[in-house]
């Protein structure tokens, strides 16, 4: 590429007179008539890389290499999924002993591949971390008659036979799941709890009439599900994906009309190849069966179901997300306009209703929330691959010892002088409340109502439909009008009339050659460049007010339309009616029961155990209140192992250990810290002191001072543990003592202590080390 013959300092003001400016004119309209023939060579390269796509029959854009493990048209019920083995690049081995990643992909639309689109992305991340990867991908076309129940009973499989692929593991396999295949993943899990490790759900919409996405007003103003009734029998029994990606188009006006072309022409030399990938993604659309895509906008977009456990399987189960018992890490951003945060927590809010709730299920919830990254950002941005995610691998196992409760975790970047902590990313976890997610949430009881006469009104217009005009489309449908009308829908046709099978294709890339061999730049201060610049602007921010204004009018016409009494009516509602639009999951005497059976356990609990569940207690009481807790307190536990504080334990037995004691020290404070003399009570007296080094050592790990409520936290267990100590010794010297001349008995060891001293307690009676002499 030729650099400009002029020197810019010759643009930067226009007082040279009409010949600067017209000089500058003919500067700008080379550069523009260049960037234009370099512009549309480059849309004649997606067109071509649209059609091959189309021949090959799978669209998918995995850019690492893999291995076939196992296809789900195999199984009992077949889906067109496939479990693939993820082949490390070269000098990355994966240890078969650590725990195996398996990323899910959302079939939304797109084709699959996105989770492992680039290097940095949530496959990299794992395979950076040492994990054995698994990847879950798809074909175009669904088996005929497929349905979500049979997709999460290949979700199940696929995890299973991973699991079983590394019996040596120390712990279940990690999952991933996407946008759409979020909800799908925890479904499974909700079903199948005892086959899954940590469940990672990014950019994922759980509660659909949460916040206040434009896009939850389309259905209602539409009359509801029966135009996605009406689309699939147009296709002959299959709904084509692009009109849901046409959806995802329309909520942003200004990048789908203008920007994302703008920018490609503006950056034409070096914007193709980056723009020819994303587009090999975004516009490779695949198909779901019609009973696929009914079931998703009847009972999730539409009907909301999911969030509040009224979903069931063929076999009568039901899908409750309380019901699983892994941790769930939730990753969503405010910049996302498809899924933005109340979408993504607000099952939370709609399950739960306070954290006692949350502990009585032993449910683990960890969520993170980005400023603004978008939604396909989550997935492919590689800022968010090198922090978050590799952050959600590399901490995996840590993770899945987090006890009940709810979690709120950020990653920032790792503190000056931390010592022994060489990652440049630090992962910041506190304990968050079911009360600080409804604050992001916000919960509207009435506009849950219209949202429920909305879903009413659909469920009628549905049946309306179908005893209508249904028989009359499917009669007339076949595979035949099917194509044509997928080859007409408007992203498909755009791809498919500007290709090198277009008579001016060649002459445009002739020209392209030419121009790339002769390029001349216009100045960055020219100021018709400048003027393109502003005039671009000007059309963004024009389409940006158009959506604003629009979804305004959306949400205005949706609130007068199902807000009013009639229709209110029609979905069972009275104008005084204040009760909830959807039954709440925990109104049950049933639920009552299970609670007080869970605290009833949980007070049981707090004086039972020995070393090992005083341990880990103290040192989580200590981490607690040393200023905030981040991922090295996890790590500490973790090394409780290493240091043979805690022996005898699988990874399993060691999960639940860390988890139960963490939580009856989150449910019952203060108690289970005064409870540790009586769990130490009859250890060695050597293995208590050994411990309490321990527990101070990691402590002060990473050279941070402790905060004051973290230095009297760790007095206060070193006295306890020391006192206990001076306890086993002089028990142990009293059963050793022979007896006296006079034949008498060795007086007998004092009663166990079940109650520990307040913090006010005076030093004297807890004797300090310095103070204790010496064994000899």
């Amino acid at each position: 590429m030729s650099e400009p013959t002029t020197s810019k300092t010759q643009w930067s003001n226009l007082h040279g007179g009409p010949l600067a400016l017209l000089q500058a004119a003919y500067a700008y309209g080379i550069d523009a008539w260049q960037r234009a023939i370099l512009y549309a060579d480059i849309e004649r390269q997606v067109g071509d890389q649209y059609r091959d796509k189309l021949r090959e029959g799978s669209p998918g854009v995995l850019n690492f290499p893999f291995e076939f493990v196992m296809s789900g048209a195999d199984l009992p019920r077949p889906t067109n999924y496939a479990l693939v083995r993820i082949i490390p690049p070269a000098g990355q081995a994966a240890d078969e002993t650590r725990r195996p990643f398996v990323v899910i992909d959302p079939r939304a639309g797109h084709g699959p591949g996105i989770g492992g689109f680039k290097p940095d992305s949530e496959i990299g991340a794992a395979i950076k971390a040492g994990h054995p990867c698994y990847f879950v991908g798809f074909l175009p076309d669904p088996v005929p008659g497929q349905t979500i129940e049979d997709v999460m009973r290949t979700f199940a499989a696929f995890v299973e036979r991973v699991a079983g692929l590394h019996p040596g593991s120390e712990g279940k396999p990690a999952v991933i799941g996407n946008c759409q295949a979020g909800w799908q993943l925890l479904m499974a899990a909700a079903v199948w709890p005892e086959l899954f490790g940590p469940l990672i759900v990014a950019g994922t919409p759980l509660s659909y009439w949460a916040g206040d996405n434009p896009m939850r007003y389309a259905g209602g103003l539409l009359g509801g599900s029966w135009l996605t009734a009406l689309t699939s029998d147009i296709g002959a029994g299959r709904f084509d994906g692009a009109w849901l990606v046409e959806n995802f188009e329309n909520l942003d006006p200004a990048n789908t009309l203008w920007s994302k072309q703008y920018n490609v022409y503006a950056k034409a030399d070096t914007e193709a190849e980056r723009y020819i990938d994303f587009e090999k993604y975004w516009g490779g659309y695949v198909f779901l069966n019609d009973v696929e895509m009914q079931y998703i906008v009847d009972n999730l977009f539409v009907g909301n179901k999911l969030s509040t456990a009224q979903l069931m399987t063929s076999d009568g189960l039901r899908i409750d997300l309380r019901n699983i018992r892994s941790p769930i890490v939730v990753f969503c951003s405010y910049g996302d306009n498809i899924t933005p945060p109340p979408q993504a927590l607000g099952w939370i809010t709609d399950l739960y209703r306070s954290d006692e709730e949350v502990l009585s299920h032993d449910q683990t919830i960890l969520y993170t929330t980005h400023d603004s990254i978008g939604h396909l950002g989550i997935f492919v941005s590689s800022s968010v691959g090198q922090k978050e995610h590799r952050k959600f691998a590399s901490m995996i196992d840590q993770i899945d010892l987090f006890p009940a409760g709810i979690f709120r975790a950020s990653v920032d970047t790792t503190p000056e002088g931390a010592r022994n902590f060489a990652d440049p990313y630090l992962m910041s976890i506190r304990r968050s409340s079911v009360e600080e997610v409804r604050d992001i949430v916000r919960p509207d009881p009435e506009s849950d109502r219209r949202f429920a006469a909305a879903a009413r009104v659909s469920d009628i217009n549905v049946a309306l439909y179908r005893n209508t005009l249904q028989p009359w489309i499917r009669a007339f449908s076949t595979s035949y009008s099917a194509r044509w009308m997928q080859a007409l829908h408007p992203l498909r046709a755009s791809f498919e009339l500007w290709s090198s099978d277009h008579p001016l294709a060649s002459t445009v890339s002739e020209l392209a050659s030419e121009v790339r061999q002769n390029r001349q730049l216009a100045p960055s201060d020219n100021p018709f460049l400048v003027m393109e610049q502003d005039v671009s602007r000007a059309v963004e921010h024009f389409l940006d007010r158009y959506r604003d204004h629009r979804d305004q009018i959306y949400a205005m016409w949706f609130g007068v339309l199902y807000g009013s009494p009639g229709l209110k009516a029609l979905a069972g509602q009275t104008l005084d009616d204040d009760q909830p639009a959807r039954p709440h999951p925990g109104d049950t005497p049933e639920h009552h029961e299970m609670v007080g059976r869970t605290i009833a356990r949980l007070d049981a609990r707090l004086n039972e155990g020995g070393l090992p569940e005083a341990a880990l207690r103290a040192l989580f009481y200590v981490l607690d209140r040393r200023g905030g807790i981040d991922e090295r307190h996890y790590h500490h536990a973790a090394r409780f192992r290493e240091k043979d504080v805690v022996t005898g334990y699988d990874a399993g037995s060691f999960r639940f250990l860390v988890r139960e004691q963490a939580l009856l020290l989150a449910y019952k404070g203060n108690a289970a810290v005064e409870a540790l003399p009586a769990l130490l009570d009859g250890a060695d007296a050597d293995e208590i002191d050994r411990v309490s080094m321990v527990i101070s050592e990691l402590a002060y790990a990473g050279g941070e001072t402790l905060a004051i409520a973290g230095d009297a936290a760790l007095k206060r267990v070193t006295q306890m543990f020391v006192y206990a100590a001076e306890k086993a010794r002089q028990a142990k010297a009293v059963a050793t003592e022979p007896a006296s001349a006079t034949g008498s008995e060795p007086a007998a060891p004092s009663a166990p202590m079940t109650r520990a001293p307040t913090t006010a307690t005076s030093e004297a009676k807890y004797p300090s080390k310095r103070g204790r002499p010496r064994k000899t």
